[in-house]
């Protein structure tokens, strides 16, 4: 890489060197110092050509760290929109006092036999969502243009079906309205003995409690969360149950 700074004074030196011998001359120069003169001046050529290509490669270089500059500029907005748009269903990173602190009081509760209970019929089961290295294995074909985070937004609405569902199956039916106690009937008349002990919705139940479009789109999304062992189908009745896995 040329120094600007070297070839500049190299250039001084050249320039203050013929001024000297013209300085001292008082009268016409001798053929030996003529000859000297026109080396000098060559001399002074070849070193602004070499300033010139100095002063390109300066440029280049001050081009290429414009570039490198806006580039991180760019990352670092980039990594500043994925900090303050983190996904609610991505793991966030635990603390490691909470978690300390977590496996002491387990400890000290497995210390304690608790008594016998039966399992509450009010725990529902909910679909997990989709990891980063599921979605990527599902074949392109069966994800077509749907998106990861559309995917795992199907997931939440299914969820809030099954929720909604198992909120109205759980409670008495002396204390619901009309309404609840004719949904409450009709998910009743739904279950099977193979559904028992499953929790499972239609798409009745996608209409009734989100707002899911039930077409050609959602049934690519169920097939995709077959993939993924999210759920399977039970057919039966002529209706079709989404069986949480």
């Amino acid at each position: 890489m040329c120094d600007l700074e070297d070839v500049s004074h190299h250039i001084q030196d050249r320039v203050s060197s013929i001024q000297r011998m013209l300085d001292l001359s008082v009268s016409e120069l001798p053929q030996n110092k003529m000859k000297t003169l026109g080396q000098e001046l060559f001399a002074i050529e070849m070193l602004l050509e070499e300033f010139e290509k100095c002063v390109g490669q300066q440029k280049e270089q001050l081009k290429h760290l414009q570039h490198l500059d806006e580039s991180f500029q760019k990352n670092l907005q980039d990594l500043q929109h994925i900090q303050n748009n983190v996904p609610p269903h991505m793991p966030r990173k635990k603390d490691p006092a909470i978690t300390e602190k977590s496996v002491v009081i387990q400890k000290e509760a497995s210390d304690v036999q608790p008594a016998e209970t039966k399992p509450s019929k009010s725990v529902v089961r909910m679909m997990e969502f989709i990891t980063m290295s599921e979605f990527e294995g599902i074949p392109q074909y069966m994800k077509g243009r749907v998106l990861y985070d559309q995917l795992n937004a199907a997931v939440q609405s299914i969820n809030t079906a099954v929720a909604a569902k198992y909120k109205i199956v759980n409670q008495s039916v002396k204390t619901l309205n009309n309404v609840s106690r004719k949904l409450h009937q009709r998910f009743k008349a739904q279950e099977t003995k193979d559904t028992k002990g499953q929790h499972f919705i239609v798409e009745e139940d996608i209409q009734e409690f989100t707002q899911m479009k039930v077409d050609k789109r959602f049934q690519g999304i169920l097939n995709m969360l077959r993939h993924c062992h999210r759920l399977r189908e039970l057919r039966g009745g002529g209706i079709t149950r989404y069986v949480l896995l």
